[in-house]
């Protein structure tokens, strides 16, 4: 059984009729993944979208060495893959799962129907793309701007969020990923923020005993 309620609260789907929504839940599926499981391939042919209803989701860009860069962290709520029910193009990035996650399925056949049944819904997907489009305005600024120590500083309080103590969800090399640097680079980045009393830390977990002095460096 999908979970209505939480399709009625992403921002694609939140203000569809309760029909509208009855049709698209009906053609939906759950589908679960173990950490590492590739949701889809940079490249593979669209035809669905997913909305996450448990774990967490990295969002990767790769080189051609291998590198990779994580463009984005999906969470709970958050919606991803709807690229391709617009351009019809291959999927940008690779989606795998950062922890056990458990994805909601939604084709994209009877959202195209119900967008193309009543246009004025295509607003919320411009919203939707808009705020797609500032985020990677400010990635491309803090590229620019801050140096591999601010970015890291930036990347630790989105992850922790409004919590002084949080669990890293994911590893050293993905963190680096986010800040796109080095995992050695990230890494004297934050014994450096350990030394100057900033933040503490015990493997995957950490404590920010200074929110101040970490939040101007990320500026």
């Amino acid at each position: 059984m999908v979970d209505i309620d939480l399709l009625q609260d992403v921002q694609l789907l939140d203000e569809l009729s309760d029909d509208e929504m009855a049709r698209v839940a009906a053609s939906a599926e759950t589908h679960r993944y173990l950490r590492g499981d590739v949701v889809f391939g940079e490249g593979d042919e669209p035809d669905c979208l997913c909305v996450v209803a448990s774990g967490r989701i990295a969002i990767a860009k790769r080189s051609i060495d291998g590198r990779e860069s994580m463009v984005a962290l999906m969470e709970r709520g958050d919606v991803f893959g709807e690229m391709g029910l617009f351009d019809g193009l291959g999927r940008s990035a690779e989606a795998r799962a950062l922890e056990p996650s458990e994805l909601v399925i939604l084709p994209y056949a009877p959202l195209k129907a119900v967008y193309e049944s009543r246009p004025t819904l295509l607003w919320g997907v411009v919203r939707l793309l808009a705020g797609r489009l500032r985020n990677t305005d400010a990635a491309l600024a803090d590229s620019v701007f801050l140096d591999v120590t601010g970015r890291t500083a930036k990347r630790l309080l989105e992850l922790a969020g409004e919590a002084d103590e949080f669990a890293l969800p994911i590893t050293q090399e993905e963190l680096a990923g986010m800040v796109g640097a080095s995992r050695e680079r990230v890494n004297k980045a934050i014994a450096s923020f350990v030394r100057l009393r900033w933040i503490e830390q015990q493997d995957r977990r950490y404590r920010i005993t200074n929110r101040e002095e970490l939040e101007r460096r990320a500026r």
